[in-house]
């Protein structure tokens, strides 16, 4: 499995009136996190898109377990699980003075063709040749 980890500190802009990171930024922790586990394959998506590829997300799970605040450092981890017939990618968002696990998440991915707009039933093969993984067939 590959796996990528990015370090944020909550910015003041990230909270809401209950003074906790606004659950919407949690998504955008989750890109952040998801564009530096792409990056080391080569395969972010500037490379999606020069290879014909789109690769919306199609389904999202988050569980918000304790919230963030204002200055905390917090650790997102993206491990990629599956690559054969979608991405679907697991994070963590960690605190990173106590360890404590703030948020559990997935995100799926499935590639579309540029050229013809439809849905791929099987991930094009640049995907498994970036990933170093031998093609079948």
């Amino acid at each position: 499995m590959r796996s990528a980890t990015i370090q944020i500190t909550v910015p003041f802009f990230d909270i809401d009136a209950m003074h906790i990171v606004w659950h919407g930024h949690y998504v955008k922790y989750l890109e952040l996190a998801r564009c530096a586990l792409l990056q080391t394959f080569d395969y972010d998506y500037p490379q999606m898109q020069e290879s014909g590829y789109l690769w919306p997300i199609v389904d999202m799970h988050i569980k918000y377990r304790k919230s963030a605040t204002l200055g905390l450092p917090i650790e997102v981890i993206a491990t990629l699980v599956e690559w054969e017939h979608r991405l679907k990618i697991n994070y963590r968002i960690v605190d990173v003075t106590s360890g404590a696990l703030l948020t559990k998440a997935s995100t799926i991915q499935v590639a579309v063709s540029i050229a013809t707009g439809e849905m791929c039933f099987e991930s094009p093969v640049i995907l498994l040749q970036k990933l170093g993984i031998p093609a079948c067939g």
